[in-house]
């Protein structure tokens, strides 16, 4: 389902040249034609990695954002990608960056997201189009995945952070809406754990992140508007509970913790598909691997019930070749490994993918 999203929308401006300083110049157009995903607040700013926003326009020649003073210094990465071609980095900051678009006479798709989990924040006050560009409408994906998860999920350690982690993999190679809630170092129940004030059962209810706690000018929570999701998931990921089995947290606790945070999800999602990850787990250069909380996943999809819950066996999809060695976290081949192995899982399971985001005037 899509529906109008009710983020506070930057302005869209357009201007012969991408000069501030002529910005009296500029030429106001309303622009509910632009598609957010991901969270952002009211500024409008982002959080979490992976959270952007999409376009399309008609003979974009020139493109620059305008950020604010919510911005995170001295600059935050952004990845951008032109009618679904790979992803570029580029570090951007308070006031004008010019993007590298040049797609003159034609109709083009631009989609930017941060790409960290931390130092993330995108404070988009404007965009700024050549004057002679139109912007259409980006009609949506009708597949949309939602993943939640740790820092196994959120692209640490990675070059381009979210960008190249198995969850964003995943969601391109369906041709699907993909947004990732997920903190390195954060539980599943909410306790403090590795520099995370609270667990993703509370966290996941909020616009911000973990970063909120560090920062000085946005230093709390507030409860996310899911209706401000242009659409919602059809298909929601879980790989959680490496944290909760580090800070302790018993394997009963966990299963228990887990159970209630489905069914809260279930709240907002009453029959979508949920695929639970067991943990792939620790290997070690020895070929051997250690788990945590085996056999407990398959207990909480059995004591659940619920039909559309499904177990996803990840034993063996993680190897000493696929993580860095000094913190045992998936590298780039790795996290290509699990998205590969997810993307069989599913194609098995009967997914297929879906057309691109398509546009209309």
């Amino acid at each position: 389902m899509c529906r109008d999203g009710g983020i506070s929308s930057p302005i869209v401006f357009l201007k012969d040249q991408l000069n501030p300083r002529t910005a009296s110049l500029l030429k106001h157009e309303s622009n509910p034609k632009l598609y957010f995903n991901g969270r952002w607040d009211d500024a409008p700013g982002t959080w979490w990695a992976g959270s952007g926003l999409k376009l399309v326009g008609h003979n974009i020649r020139s493109l620059a954002l305008k950020l604010g003073p919510h911005t995170t210094t001295p600059y935050t990465t952004i990845a951008i990608s032109t009618d679904y071609g790979e992803f570029e980095s580029l570090n951007v900051s308070e006031g004008f960056n010019t993007l590298p678009v040049n797609a003159p006479d034609r109709d083009t798709t631009i989609r930017i997201n941060v790409e960290g989990w931390q130092n993330n924040r995108m404070n988009l006050e404007s965009l700024v189009l050549n004057s002679d560009a139109s912007l259409l409408t980006y009609e949506p994906s009708a597949l949309s995945f939602l993943f939640i998860g740790d820092s196994l999920s959120a692209g640490q350690y990675l070059p381009m952070g979210i960008n190249q982690a198995w969850p964003f993999l995943v969601g391109e190679h369906f041709n699907a809406e993909h947004t990732v809630i997920a903190q390195p170092g954060a539980a599943l129940k909410d306790i403090v754990s590795y520099g995370n004030m609270h667990g993703m059962e509370f966290q996941f209810f909020q616009t911000e992140d973990t970063g909120y706690y560090y920062t000085t000018d946005h230093n709390y929570t507030t409860p996310w508007d899911f209706n401000k999701d242009r659409t919602n998931p059809t298909h929601i990921v879980i790989h959680i509970g490496a944290n909760d089995a580090s800070q302790n947290v018993t394997a009963d606790d966990f299963v228990f913790t887990c159970i209630d945070f489905i069914r809260n999800l279930r709240q907002l999602y009453p029959v979508q598909p949920i695929f639970l990850f067991t943990p792939w787990g620790w290997p070690s250069e020895d070929g051997s691997v250690s788990y945590y909380y085996e056999g407990r996943y398959n207990d909480i999809v059995q004591l659940m019930g619920d039909t559309h819950v499904y177990l996803v066996d990840t034993k063996g999809w993680v190897t000493w070749d696929d993580i860095f060695p000094d913190n045992q976290h998936p590298n780039v081949p790795g996290h290509i490994n699990i998205s590969n192995e997810m993307i069989q899982w599913l194609n098995e399971w009967g997914l297929e993918p879906a057309a691109h985001g398509r546009t209309s005037h």
